[in-house]
């Protein structure tokens, strides 16, 4: 009988499957379920942001119902699709999930006995929104997009000793999206239910506390990152975060710990999954589900080396060669760990592929009109022949700079040569300069995002981070979820099977280019383009 691993990823917009055959390592299927899209949904009261109305400017809550009937939906689904390829949830052995980062639900004192039902000998016939109705605390998650937590953030980072305290301790600035400002938030807003509160779970750990019918679901070292209150190089909960957090909240430092799961390696079982999925859609009892891990670690277990996505922002999850060596103590990137444990570090800059659409646009090419862009950026040398093109429409975060440009320096005349191999070196150069102390100088660098097709931007990439460059389609969270689960299933059986390996396997290489010794030395060399960008961008600032 086939040995199918199932990956969840719950998103901002949707809840994905992704089903892999663990002895081929072929895939079987994708499922998406759009939250405003499928009809068997109906939105919840979200709008077309796929967002609670909100209560003031940058508000940004989900209802928990939505993650409790997204699931039922999509295990719905999941049996007919399976059926096509002569399958069912039966031949599923192990889950685990992908969560979005830092979006986390407050569960009441009722919640495990709520949740307790799903193990019943004869699970109620409601569905789970409706089984799971009177467990949330409040009714709502707040999740990555908040950005009303400014207040909350600075008193914490205050309390905790300042920014390069809280950097040192979280391996993070306090950015408003984490979750420990939005917790302090509610809890001062709604102190009624944060003191009815039992747990506080991170979407992916409350996923699969679903799956098992189990509350006492312990969270990932690589999705706690995001939370601003665990020690980085410790793997523990910071005794001082709980402190800033919580001190003047009911129960104080204690009662927020109290609150909060335990911690442990994202390669731990949760435990097999629960009645109410084996009798109402004939999983397996012994399927075995996995703790679940953030949206960015899943991804990021597909490869062994460095991921860089060229998408509209550009991002970067740079491996690093250790946890120490992980964090950026300017802050302006986060330290993580993966899926399998593995430290790595997180950028994300805003101007990326965009402002190459843009260059486009200036010449009179449409969006998707890349063919003489491409033409361009083939027959002009590495280096473009000495010029440079810096432009950001947005100010940057990473690292922190103003809006530029467009600037051209060593030519005055718009020119797309000049302007699109100007662009594409030095969107490349700001990730690799600002990335470089923190990456390990060991593994293949992994390009995806659609100008992760081109050939001279993989050269140019190549000889920019000096490494092996191998362009490989997106993966996604979903498919790292089901590469972690099938890893648990192998640990079991196999256990001495290399997990990393396994997972990178998954991934289907498109091109794989290797840095020339004369394109390193165009932007390596003394008179090379790393040093003019470089110092361009210390005369802007």
């Amino acid at each position: 009988m086939p040995h199918l691993a199932l990956g969840l990823d719950s998103s901002t917009q949707s809840l994905s499957a992704a089903v892999i055959d663990i002895e081929s390592r072929g895939r079987v299927c994708e499922i998406t379920l759009d939250y405003l899209a499928d009809e068997r949904l109906g939105g919840f009261g979200i709008g077309e942001d796929y967002l609670l109305p909100p209560e003031e400017p940058g508000d940004a809550r989900q209802p928990v119902a939505i993650y409790f009937a997204s699931l039922d939906a999509l295990c719905e689904r999941l049996a007919g699709e399976l059926k096509k390829h002569g399958l069912s949830p039966a031949n599923i052995s192990a889950i685990n999930v992908s969560g979005q980062q830092h979006g986390h639900v407050m569960l009441s004192r009722r919640a495990e006995d709520v949740f307790g039902q799903l193990n019943a000998d004869s699970p109620p016939r409601q569905t789970l929104a409706d089984i799971l109705s009177p467990a949330p605390a409040v009714a709502w998650a707040r999740i990555w997009r908040t950005a009303n937590t400014a207040a909350e953030a600075a008193a914490v980072t205050e309390r905790a000793g300042g920014r390069k305290r809280i950097i040192e301790l979280t391996g993070s600035d306090a950015p408003l999206r984490f979750s420990a400002f939005g917790i302090r938030k509610t809890a001062l807003a709604h102190p009624e239910a944060y003191a009815d509160t039992a747990i506080i779970h991170q979407i992916s750990s409350l996923i699969p506390a679903v799956l098992t019918g189990q509350l006492s679901i312990a969270l990932d070292w690589g999705n706690a990152c995001g939370s601003s209150l665990m020690n980085y190089r410790e793997k523990q909960w910071s005794p001082d975060l709980l402190a800033a957090v919580a001190a003047d909240l009911p129960g104080g430092p204690d009662g927020l710990r109290e609150r909060l799961p335990e911690l442990a390696s994202a390669r731990t079982r949760a435990g097999r999954v629960a009645r109410y999925f084996t009798a109402g859609y004939g999983f397996d009892q012994e399927c075995i589900v996995g703790i679940g891990s953030g949206d960015n670690p899943q991804t990021k277990v597909l490869t062994g080396g460095t991921l860089l996505s060229l998408g509209t922002s550009f991002v970067i999850m740079a491996a690093a060669g250790s946890a120490e060596s992980a964090i950026d103590s300017r802050g302006y990137a986060n330290a993580m760990y993966d899926a399998l444990d593995r430290p790595f570090c997180f950028g994300c800059r805003t101007n990326g592929a965009l402002r190459w659409d843009g260059v486009r646009a200036m010449h009179g090419l449409g969006k998707r009109d890349y063919a003489a862009a491409e033409s361009a950026l083939a027959v002009t040398p590495a280096g473009n022949n000495g010029r440079l093109f810096i432009w950001r429409t947005e100010a940057e975060s990473f690292p922190v700079a103003p809006p530029a440009g467009p600037l051209r320096i060593g030519y005055s005349e718009p020119e797309l040569a000049a302007d699109y191999s100007g662009i594409v070196e030095s969107s490349l150069a700001g990730m690799y300069l600002n990335s470089r102390h923190i990456m390990s100088g060991e593994g293949e660098l992994y390009l995806t995002g659609g100008p992760s097709a081109s050939l001279p931007v993989l050269r140019r990439a190549a000889a920019i981070f000096g490494r092996r460059t191998v362009a490989v389609e997106s993966g996604g969270a979903a498919l790292g979820a089901a590469a972690t689960a099938a890893c648990l299933w192998l640990a079991k059986h196999e256990p001495e099977f290399d997990p990393g390996a396994w997972c990178s396997s998954l991934l289907e290489r498109r091109a794989v280019v290797e840095p020339s010794r004369e394109d390193i030395r165009a932007f390596h060399g003394d008179q090379g383009m790393l040093r003019r960008y470089r110092q361009s961008e210390a005369d802007i600032s």
